[in-house]
């Protein structure tokens, strides 16, 4: 009865707002679909739904099951990111060369693929072989479940919804009048998750699966390739492959990263559990995250972040816990390398036995109304390419190809993974969810609850390839792969060298939760995309597998000077969420911390001032050494000799190996510390100097200019000054921006700092949260939401979040919406 009366209140003030609409506001202050004529339109039976805005656009969704939230979802993804959503369904369906030309690059959201139609191949090849359907109607467990459905199939009736209202009133100019944009089915959304759930996988792959192509039958057998061996031995490598796997799966190289760290109730200021999230992701494109309240009354309530087409929270908090995700080091997929039928390609031996691949003929259109037509091989394994990643070549010859495992081609739990960490009620809970669902692609979790306590868990969907596997089956460019980077290569004649299974795993061939490296109730739980081994400095975590990630090993300088704040925060205690806000925009640059001062020496002591370029152009350097002595060693806006420091240390490390670069070297015993000392005889110092002080002279940038003068993003015509730093100098705010003297220095950000939340809880029923999206809700630059949150992070200030009912309703800017289906 309760539960009735709350939802018929609601629906009352929904009603009444909106027949008050015209008076208390013009429908142009509302957001995009929210105005009175709007609703009006919006009749009938169907799906329904209750949507509140308040502040910066964010969305607040009432549904009194899961369709209906799924389809208030829906409608407000599509009201605030309709282009960008409609821009990836054309990716799903292999539509991209049709609309785009075959050789146009798409956005790497949903997949590395370079060209729209390798990428086209790939996607249209899911489709014709109903890989989706099969998924979706694969029972849970394994499959999704009978909730998550609901969510996707309302999803797509929401958005469907919106567009048949406004597709003629599109404004975004991305998309505006665009023929390619139309209507979506259930299967679209879940053929969304999928591409999420292989990102790292067969979507890493996506060009070499696309372009293998077997050695004609009779010709002469190939030359062996550079990725390291035939089926006959091994030859000299044109590539080092274990670094170019090393490189593959390095987390500073990649466009996603992120931070997060869960405090105990032992050193918070009341004993409750705080939590401070800070995912590193794309600014642009499909790999945008977008906030919102879900809540269906008794069921579900839950605030948070999700990934742009997906129908669930994937970051968040609710009443009692809070969650972050970190881009996680274990390696989600293998390799199998096959011995080929003497006779034939494209059959391989198992256990002495042919087997034929698979043939795939996939057709898509093409820009001009033709068609290109290609045949993709698969495997008991998988499919078959020629190269990973662009940098480490797979051949297929006469006598060997390779087959690619990836057991998240099999997984769309991941939406029930979110859904269920969105129910929990404890750090305990969310354990549970994680171990319930095992439906994380590739992200570790932490969490804290409003009781005080910490997780830390690298529940992840991997290949069950323990290092005794990996000892026995690897192949010879396997040996050299998987200790460098935990990619195993396993012999695939042989059935006993497959992964295998274990008992508390809900599909074969993946490692048990019981598996995966775990922390609990630890005074502080913290990752910044290193592996599991130092989540708290003084517990280190070990025992798992090698294709998990690396134990005593040198951590990145974001690593390290991650663990110096959130100890030093931990043994000062007395926490609360503001010390959460300040840890955020605090922009300590560690590298700055251990070389700048010993830079500034090197500096000091040139004779004459001067040091050599590369091409032995004679440079003036002195200026630079004040500068760096005075530098404050942040990456503030305002931080005078941030961006000397930034330039010249990219230099330095690309061209100084760390036994060069350090005089005190890595030490097991001492991981946050060490290395340390810059060496400041190290040969390339003065060139990196040189090179510095030239280029940015000839941009005719000052040596000590303020870094926000040059590091920035433009919205509506004004320059906003954008804090933090590279991945290079270790700053928690990360940000990546491509270097454009021509336009300013560091005129756009790429990827950095996104949905930034810090949480904790006093005890009432409300969550204390402070949130904010760093490039706003909506990507269409005429909208009031698409820059509103990017000035507030220039100024480093929040989003104060409104999770109970009494803080909705208390919303100044509040907008209440009903949407139903149309008849």
């Amino acid at each position: 009865m309760h539960l009735r009366n709350h939802i018929r209140r609601l629906a009352l003030l929904s009603a009444a707002v909106l027949a008050a609409g015209a008076a208390v506001a013009p429908a142009a202050a509302a957001p995009p679909g929210s105005g009175a004529g709007a609703a009006a339109a919006v009749s009938g039976r169907g799906l329904s739904a209750v949507i509140r805005y308040t502040e910066y656009g964010i969305p607040h969704i009432l549904a009194k099951d899961y369709a209906d939230l799924g389809f208030g979802t829906g409608w407000a993804q599509a009201a605030d990111q309709v282009c960008v959503l409609a821009d990836g369904f054309v990716t799903l369906r292999g539509e991209r060369s049709r609309w785009f030309g075959p050789d146009a690059a798409p956005d790497s959201s949903l997949s590395s693929a370079r060209r729209n139609l390798s990428s086209d191949l790939y996607f249209r090849g899911v489709r014709d072989s109903g890989t989706i359907e099969r998924l979706l109607a694969q029972p849970a467990p394994a499959g999704p479940s009978g909730q998550l459905k609901e969510l996707m199939r309302g999803w797509a009736a929401g958005y469907n919804a919106w567009l048949a209202q406004h597709r003629d009133r599109i404004t975004d100019p991305a998309c505006k009048d665009a023929a390619w944009v139309g209507p979506v089915t259930t299967a679209d959304v879940a053929a969304r998750g999928y591409a999420v759930a292989v990102l790292g996988g067969q979507g890493r792959g996506i060009d070499g699966i696309t372009a293998a192509e077997p050695p004609a039958v009779g010709a002469a057998a190939r030359r062996p390739s550079a990725a390291g061996t035939g089926s006959r031995g091994p030859t000299a490598p044109a590539v080092d492959p274990a670094e170019a796997a090393r490189e593959l799966f390095d987390n500073g190289r990649a466009d996603m990263g992120s931070n997060a760290v869960a405090f105990g109730g032992g050193v918070t200021a009341n004993g409750r559990g705080l939590l401070l999230g800070n995912p590193h992701y794309p600014w642009q494109g499909g790999r945008r995250f977008w906030q919102s309240q879900q809540t269906i009354p008794g069921e579900l309530d839950v605030s948070g972040a999700s990934l742009l087409g997906t129908p669930v929270v994937n970051i968040g908090f609710n009443a009692k816990v809070a969650w972050s995700h970190t881009v996680a080091t274990g390696v989600p997929v293998n390799l199998h390398q096959l011995a080929l039928d003497p006779a034939d390609p494209t059959a391989y031996l198992v256990d002495g036995r042919a087997e034929p691949m698979v043939r795939r003929t996939v057709t898509v259109p093409v820009q001009g109304g033709g068609e290109v037509t290609r045949t993709q091989w698969w495997t008991r394994y998988g499919p078959v390419l020629n190269s990973l990643g662009g940098s480490l070549p797979l051949p297929w010859t006469r006598t060997t190809a390779y087959a690619m495992g990836d057991p998240n081609a099999v997984n769309l739990r991941g939406s029930d993974t979110a859904l269920a960490l969105g129910k929990a009620r404890s750090v305990a809970g969310a354990e549970a969810a994680l171990r319930r669902t095992q439906g994380l692609p590739w992200v570790n979790t932490v969490a804290a609850d409003s009781a005080g306590g910490t997780l830390f868990t690298q529940a992840q969907v991997l290949p069950r390839i323990t290092d005794e596997l990996a000892a026995r089956c690897s192949t010879p460019l396997g040996r050299a792969t998987y200790p460098s980077s935990g990619l195993a290569v396993l012999d695939g004649s042989r059935t006993d060298c497959a992964p295998g299974s274990d008992p508390d795993s809900v599909q074969p061939g993946i490692f048990g939760p019981s598996r995966a490296p775990v922390l609990r109730g630890a005074p502080y739980a913290e990752n910044s995309n290193d592996s599991a081994w130092l989540a708290h400095a003084d517990r280190p975590l070990t025992g798992y597998e090698r294709i998990w990630g690396t134990v005593g090993t040198p951590r990145s300088l974001r690593t390290r000077g991650a663990l110096e704040d959130v100890s030093a925060m931990a043994a000062r205690g007395r926490l609360t969420v503001g010390d959460l806000q300040r840890q955020q925009y605090a922009n300590r640059a560690p590298a700055g911390d251990l070389a700048a001062a010993d830079a500034a020496k090197a500096c000091a002591a040139l004779p004459g001032g001067t040091a050599t370029a590369g091409d032995g152009t004679v440079v003036d350097v002195s200026a630079a050494c004040g500068v760096l002595e005075r530098w404050d060693r942040t990456t503030d806006s305002g931080s005078r000799g941030a961006l000397l420091f930034d330039r010249f240390w990219r230099r330095l490390t690309a061209s100084t190996g760390p036994a060069d670069l350090w005089v005190v070297p890595f030490s097991a015993a001492d991981p946050v510390r060490t290395p340390h000392t810059l060496n400041r005889s190290a040969p390339g110092l003065p060139r990196a100097l040189a090179e510095t002080v030239r280029e940015l002279r000839a941009a005719g940038i000052a040596l000590d200019a303020p870094l926000g003068e040059r590091q920035f993003v433009v919205r509506g015509g004004q320059r906003l000054p954008v804090g933090g730093g590279t991945e290079a100098l270790g700053v928690w705010n990360k940000i990546e921006a491509p270097w454009d003297p021509a336009a300013g220095a560091y005129p756009d950000v790429v990827h950095g700092s996104s949905h930034i939340q810090a949480v904790g809880w006093d005890g009432s029923r409300c969550p204390v949260a402070r949130t904010l999206l760093t490039y706003g809700q909506s990507s269409d630059p005429g909208s009031p939401s698409s820059a509103d949150q990017t000035r507030l992070f220039s100024s480093e200030r929040w989003v104060r979040a409104r999770f109970c009912e009494r803080d909705i309703l208390a919303s100044p800017a509040l907008r209440v919406l009903r949407v139903r289906e149309p008849r």
